[in-house]
């Protein structure tokens, strides 16, 4: 079958731990009152499942979370490290990203459903700090 980015029947979707991680993640930001000022996701249907189910705001969508597939340059990584290392809020940035997106940002993959906190430094290689990580909720 043909993965369509139209079509969440053709892709790889949450299932119910998916679906109950992402609530987790919503109440465990407003549990500690983080103030979200911002949401984006990657387009894909996972992806916007999870920030739809973390109940946080409004979302948009941004192709700089979607890993680059034999890009040169890596036109996505990019993206990413100008959304990473421009932010400045007030507010919290969420991000809704995938796995290889962080790889190629940070130079390792995630749990799924770990929070990375990061802290922006313009003119790094990653645009931003690793300043501590969240295991998924259980």
């Amino acid at each position: 079958m043909t993965v369509r980015i139209d079509d969440c029947k053709t892709q790889r979707n949450l299932d119910d731990a998916g679906r109950e991680q992402a609530r987790a993640l919503g109440a465990a930001f407003r549990n500690q009152k983080i103030r979200v000022r911002r949401i984006l996701s990657s387009p894909w249907c996972r992806c916007l499942e999870t920030a739809r189910l973390m109940a946080l705001g409004n979302i948009e969508t941004s192709w700089g979370l979607v890993p680059d597939r034999g890009q040169t340059p890596p036109v996505r990584l990019q993206e990413l490290k100008e959304i990473v290392s421009s932010w400045r809020g007030p507010g919290t940035l969420v991000l809704v990203s995938h796995g290889f997106s962080v790889q190629a940002l940070l130079g390792f993959i995630p749990q799924q459903a770990e929070i990375l906190v990061l802290k922006p430094k313009p003119g790094s290689s990653a645009g931003a700090d690793l300043v501590g990580r969240i295991a998924a909720p259980r």
